[in-house]
């Protein structure tokens, strides 16, 4: 019998990604998890301005470490149209996804077991 998939809210974790520093606090944390859900609220203004670097940053190492992401904002346009084209870049993208709904997250997480 399949165990079911270990997916995990950053806050469940009793994190947030608010700065460079944090990445790595989060991908220790979530080692050996199926996936991982980011909201919103879990996430700086400096994640959204891509200049800074940190959406970049995360989004590189959490690939590296072949961690599964789900990114859960309602409206990917709220953020400004460069952050938008960013969520549709990565429509396809076997490890990073924005969805709307953590609904929507767990269901994409779960699948790719």
């Amino acid at each position: 019998m399949k165990s079911l998939p270990e997916i995990k809210t950053v806050r469940e974790l009793g994190l947030s990604l608010r700065a460079a520093a944090d990445v790595s606090e989060v991908l220790g944390a979530a080692y050996g998890l199926d996936g991982l859900l980011l909201t919103e609220p879990d996430l700086s203004p400096e994640f959204f301005r891509l200049s800074s670097g940190l959406a970049g940053e995360a989004f590189q190492k959490f690939t590296n470490y072949r961690l599964r992401v789900a990114l859960v904002l309602p409206d990917f346009a709220a953020h400004g149209e460069r952050f938008a084209e960013l969520a549709r870049e990565h429509a396809r993208h076997p490890l990073i996804r924005f969805v709307h709904t953590e609904e929507e997250g767990r269901r994409w997480l779960e699948a790719g077991q």
